[in-house]
């Protein structure tokens, strides 16, 4: 199974002897199935002063954690555009391949933890909010013509039948336990599920772009929208009439009830007893 890091190297609201802000690493492993059990995925942590702020500190210091780690990183995600050039240099120079992405969801909880918790309680703490991933939502895009679906639905499912997703028939996906949610094996599940005669092809599209989270957009157009990445967005669907509307918006409600949490799939055809692709997303706040 790939091992993949979640990074952030950013300054926290503690300050040093200098009333200057201290800067902290933080890496954790990310859940990627659906049986992870998160208390048993690693961790690094590490504050440095903000004159040692560069790409050689960086370095050094996911050296020290992978040294310390039961296995190297095949790769590291981070969320934070501003730090982009300094992560690259930093994993680029030891060889692990980075992703902007907004799938660090055990590492957004981790940092909120730490916020609430950890931080306020040094001397120095200085209050105030969690600094912002500051993204901006690019221009939705349309899908390849290639790999445009030929049908799709909405569909739920209990949070319980997840617990079985190890045995199901993917050929590509990512999942997390929805324990890690806190929800409970009732919760109802929404997603979608595209049929497409290319399915194998769209699948392994989608499986390269840091998948993100679905979401329906009422304004006009009504659109269907896959976020990918950093803030790439697709148009997944153009939804033209009232009932699909309707359709997308009860869609919308069930997955803010789910905490965010929804997940999509890629389907050859409704008879099709396999998945080309299945992702459990959670839309953030980061």
């Amino acid at each position: 199974m790939v091992n993949i890091w979640e990074l952030d190297f950013y300054s926290r609201p503690i300050l040093d002897e200098k009333q200057k802000k201290l800067w902290e690493l933080l890496i954790c492993q990310s859940p990627i199935g659906i049986n992870d059990t998160i208390n048993s995925l690693y961790r690094y942590s590490e504050f440095t002063d903000n004159q040692k702020v560069n790409s050689i500190w960086l370095r050094n210091a996911i050296e020290k954690a992978i040294a310390q780690a039961p296995e190297p990183p095949e790769k590291i995600r981070f969320f934070r555009r501003q730090m982009n050039n300094m992560i690259i240099k930093a994993c680029g120079e030891l060889a692990i391949p980075t992703a902007l992405s907004r799938r660090t969801y055990l590492l957004n909880q981790w940092l909120k933890q730490r916020m609430e918790e950890v931080y306020p309680t040094y001397p120095s703490y200085q209050s105030g909010t969690n600094p912002s991933g500051q993204y901006i939502s690019s221009a939705p895009q349309p899908l390849p013509d290639a790999l445009i679906g030929e049908k799709w639905t909405f569909v739920s499912l209990e949070a319980g039948v997840f617990t079985e997703m190890s045995e199901w028939d993917i050929d590509f996906g990512e999942a997390f336990p929805l324990s890690m949610m806190n929800l409970g094996p009732n919760s109802p599940i929404p997603g979608l599920i595209i049929y497409s005669s290319r399915a194998q092809p769209l699948a392994a599209w989608m499986s390269g772009l840091e998948l993100a989270f679905l979401q329906f957009n009422p304004a006009s157009p009504a659109r269907l929208l896959l976020n990918t990445g950093g803030n790439d967005c697709w148009i997944l669907a153009n939804l033209n009439n009232p009932s699909t509307i309707a359709e997308a918006q009860r869609f919308s409600e069930a997955k803010s009830k789910a905490k965010e949490v929804h997940f999509l799939a890629v389907q050859s055809n409704p008879e099709s007893e396999s998945f080309a692709g299945f992702w459990l997303l959670q839309e953030i706040n980061i």
